[in-house]
């Protein structure tokens, strides 16, 4: 998984550097040799991440070098053997763990009787929220919220803050019509990134060129993931695409105005150059933002007191639904429970927050959602709410059990955001 904690996400990255070099050499920035010996090397790691995304986008590598024919011979022969190097990396792993007695990661997938991850079962699930609402959606950032508190008993065990399918994803959250609008942009865009790329030659061209197939492969991991939620995959995607659709035609930079070109660009490059600087700021800013939130999962010797530590990081900026989460499933006493409830439910319920969630509700009244939210944790089987489950286990579970007990009505998930 490298340092990007998903399979996925580290083949991604690994193909879109496969992709950088495979234009570098097109533009004679690097040797076809050196090329080749870093592009092997870059699919062996993608073969080492065992991601079936992965494998999908080496054909796409080979795909891209047998439409366009504006590279170069040995440039389309490298690409169209990609493929071939993943199969050939793959077997070699495969040996070589079979001799050693070592695990490969391949085999374990090529093990999994559930081919999709439970994506199937998610997307089943999201299809019967979208027809529930199909016309606004859940509201954007809700899904997770929405589906676990919906009762699906054959749901996946996993938890799920995404669909792990864009248009699905932006079809629950924004409703049919928002959804196809925003896609429908999304393809134009595409397309015109496409046409400009495939028809410009040259240096230039092969940039764009390989600029756009970046875009094109992290959509399709789009369609089994959620990397543009990323912000390390949506920014180099977005420059990417602007890249791609903003470079200068070559018809035109060919015959500038005779009007003094330089003048116009000094203040748009100063512009550009002070927004860079805010930018680097707010990278800086936020970097220190979640140190204050990331101390109160530290041990380190001298740290201030937990609840200290809690009630620093709920002050930070951006983070401070991390130290919500610390704050109502530590046990200790809470400041503001609803505001702290409130922020941190909204980002990913897990068995931890859910228990603390249920047995709030119940302290303060409201039993039945306490029921029914304590129902749904019980569909994801999960051995971190066994404790909370024992005493459903006794012939007479007590009265104040609420867990044990079924709730009198179904309640919506809405009714949640109720303060």
């Amino acid at each position: 998984v490298g340092n990007l904690r998903q399979p996925n996400h580290l083949s991604s990255l690994l193909l879109w550097a496969a992709i950088a070099t495979v234009a570098l050499a097109d533009m004679g920035r690097l040797a076809r040799r050196a090329a080749a010996g870093l592009l092997a090397l870059l699919v062996l790691g993608v073969v080492l991440t065992a991601s079936r995304t992965g494998l999908v986008s080496v054909l796409l590598l080979a795909l891209w070098g047998a439409v366009d024919r504006r590279q170069a011979a040995s440039t389309r022969a490298l690409l169209l053997a990609a493929p071939l190097i993943y199969a050939a990396a793959w077997f070699g792993m495969a040996q070589w763990a079979a001799l050693t007695e070592q695990a490969f990661g391949g085999s374990a997938r090529l093990a999994e009787s559930d081919v999709s991850g439970s994506r199937f079962g998610v997307w089943a699930n999201t299809l019967a929220l979208i027809a529930r609402e199909p016309w606004l959606g859940v509201g954007f950032g809700e899904f997770n919220l929405a589906w676990t508190l919906t009762a699906f008993p054959g749901r996946p065990t996993a938890f799920f803050d995404h669909t792990h399918n864009l248009p699905l994803q932006l079809a629950v959250e924004l409703g049919v019509p928002a959804a196809a609008l925003v896609m429908g942009l999304l393809l134009w865009a595409l397309g015109r990134g496409l046409r400009r790329a495939w028809g410009t030659a040259g240096a230039l061209g092969a940039g764009q060129r390989a600029a756009m197939v970046m875009v094109v492969m992290i959509g399709l991991h789009s369609l089994l993931e959620y990397p543009l939620w990323y912000s390390y995959f949506l920014l180099p995607a977005a420059w990417a695409w602007g890249y791609a659709l903003g470079a200068p035609d070559p018809a035109r930079a060919a015959a500038p105005s005779p009007a003094q070109p330089g003048a116009a660009a000094r203040p748009a490059s100063a512009a550009w150059a002070w927004a860079g600087a805010v930018l680097v700021a707010g990278a800086a800013l936020s970097v220190f933002d979640y140190l204050r939130v990331a101390a109160i999962f530290s041990s380190a010797p001298g740290a201030p007191p937990l609840p200290q530590r809690i009630a620093t990081g709920q002050r930070s900026l951006f983070f401070a639904h991390h130290a919500d989460y610390a704050a109502v499933t530590s046990g200790l006493p809470l400041r503001d429970a609803e505001r702290a409830f409130a922020s941190t439910t909204h980002y990913l319920l897990d068995a931890r927050l859910m228990i603390a969630w249920s047995e709030w509700l119940a302290a303060s009244g409201r039993t039945d959602l306490a029921r029914h939210l304590a129902a749904r944790l019980a569909e994801f089987r999960k051995s971190d709410a066994e404790t909370f489950f024992a005493p459903c286990a006794l012939p007479q579970p007590a009265a104040d059990a609420f867990q044990c007990q079924p709730a009198a009505r179904t309640p919506d998930w809405r009714e949640y955001l109720d303060p």
